[in-house]
């Protein structure tokens, strides 16, 4: 045991962040695991579990990943200022427009997902522009009202296969596919958002969401801004649809059901709102629990409600702020000079 008259306790992180959050003076391997492992520990240990479950399992890890996708989504869309409600709207559009390029102009699956993802991205975008200028629960009524009305709109036309939507899409090769390919696209999609967020441009949208007339008063259209947001968030969700289009080869008025924008709203109070990997947590906890609730029947939905409540009461912060904030507590020994 170490004599404590020779020692005392010291911050693990003290000395190692030298400038911010992104630049750190590491005089050690020590140190440089610190802060490589809570970064490389989910990457490898989702890998491993997506690759070594059930069949079954592995269908609820895409499912997860595509979840956790459009939390992050709606979590950089508030941290720049836009309260969405409408997920499901971005999602059904980037679905629709996959299974149209390819049931009707027979584009393969590699060209259906990313051209979908720019187009669903770009009609979002168009269809929320006249509205724009709205802010908090006005702007989110509308993105929640959006994705009712198309939903009704192609039940009453009948286009693109009315109820019945459209089937008989282009599916993936494999499962292993499947799992690399939206495992791949969550993982760039959250240190994308990560790094832009937090990048020079990237604090021009955080300032829109924390005083958006003084960001006007000093000569920055924050319209215009917005509408970036709005396409970066929207072309995520939009990715989902596209792939989930393929996944289940087809795609119908179910894509936009509500459980498209509660459940990533959900995840990211549970997660943690405004750090994007908090939705992402969210999202890894609320849709395996769903799945394990299952054979509850009815009760599920008051055990699935009860872990939301006591999850909000006892950790309001988020689960990823309370974890991020004990990791950054912990302590060593260091002999005293």
């Amino acid at each position: 045991m170490k004599n404590r008259e020779n020692y005392r306790k010291e911050r693990i992180d003290r000395c190692i962040k030298a400038r911010s959050d992104d630049i750190y003076a590491l005089s050690s391997y020590k140190e440089m695991w610190y802060l490589i492992f809570p970064r490389v520990v989910p990457i490898i240990g989702i890998a491993i579990l997506a690759y070594f479950l059930p069949l079954y399992w592995k269908k609820v890890v895409i499912t997860t990943c595509i979840f956790a996708m459009l939390a992050v989504s709606w979590d950089f869309l508030s941290s720049c200022g836009l309260l969405s409600l409408g997920q499901a709207l971005f999602f059904g559009i980037g679905s629709y427009t996959a299974g149209c390029l390819n049931h009707y102009f027979h584009f393969p699956i590699y060209l259906t997902i990313p051209i979908a993802t720019i187009c669903g991205g770009f009609i979002s975008t168009i269809l929320l522009l006249p509205v724009i200028r709205l802010r908090g629960i006005y702007f989110a009524m509308v993105t929640l009202i959006l994705p009712l009305m198309l939903a009704r709109g192609i039940e009453a036309t009948h286009v693109f296969g009315g109820n019945e939507g459209i089937t008989g899409l282009s599916p993936f090769p494999n499962v292993w596919v499947e799992l690399t390919f939206i495992i791949a696209g969550m993982w760039a999609a959250l240190f994308a958002l990560r790094r832009f967020i937090s990048s020079d441009y990237g604090l021009i949208f955080v300032s829109i969401r924390d005083n958006d007339r003084a960001t006007m008063a000093s000569g920055i259209n924050i319209y215009a801004f917005k509408a970036q947001a709005l396409f970066i968030g929207s072309s995520i969700c939009a990715f989902c649809g596209a792939f989930m289009t393929h996944l289940y080869m087809f795609t119908g008025i179910p894509v936009f059901t509500m459980e498209f924008s509660i459940l990533p709203i959900a995840a990211s109070a549970i997660g943690g709102i405004g750090t994007l990997a908090g939705p992402l947590l969210g999202a890894f906890i609320l849709v395996p629990l769903s799945e394990i609730l299952r054979e509850f029947g009815s009760l599920r939905v008051v055990f699935y409600g009860l872990v939301l409540v006591v999850c909000v009461v006892a950790l309001p912060e988020g689960i990823f702020h309370y974890l991020s904030r004990k990791y950054n507590e912990m302590e060593r020994w260091v002999r005293l000079e």
